[in-house]
């Protein structure tokens, strides 16, 4: 396995003392999927989260669910206030948060934008989401998670049918 190179998302963890580990996956060269993703860490696609960016009418905003999971945007938009969200477009995301598609964690993001996490997070021991580039994850409970990154926990998404 590769040395690990850290990311800002794995420099904010260390800073803060959290306990997290750092897993990376080979196919770095190519955006994988979550289920994808789980399917090479033999994990379970419900524990591996993906992040959303999107924009509203007020503001960006970012949600965290899991990766057999699809956004629920009625539902969204209503946890961060809006009438409605929709996901920005991919040649704007590194612009916006720092971070390319397939790599965008929720963590040490460009600006620091309103996120929330799926409810069913809180239910696992611990969860994956990207450690800040293609082929990393950090595997992090998700109290810690939801505290290092200001999120609020609620029902956002459906599972893909």
């Amino acid at each position: 396995m590769a040395k690990e190179k850290k990311t800002n998302a794995v420099r904010v963890l260390e800073a803060a003392n959290i306990d997290f580990a750092f897993h990376q996956y080979s196919g770095e060269k190519e955006v994988k999927s979550g289920e994808e993703v789980a399917q090479l860490l033999g994990l379970p696609p419900s524990v591996i989260y993906k992040t959303l960016v999107t924009v509203g009418k007020e503001n960006h905003y970012v949600f965290i669910i899991p990766a057999d999971e699809h956004l629920n945007v009625k539902r969204a938009a209503a946890a961060v206030g809006e009438k409605k969200v929709e996901m920005i477009p991919m040649k704007d995301l590194f612009q916006v948060t720092g971070y390319v598609r397939g790599g965008c964690s929720p963590l040490a993001m460009k600006n620091d934008f309103p996120k929330v996490i799926h409810e069913d997070a809180i239910l696992h021991d611990w969860i994956y989401i990207s450690a800040g580039r293609i082929g990393a994850q950090i595997r992090i409970h998700p109290e810690d998670l939801i505290t290092m990154g200001s999120m609020t926990v609620e029902d956002i998404s459906d599972k893909k049918e």
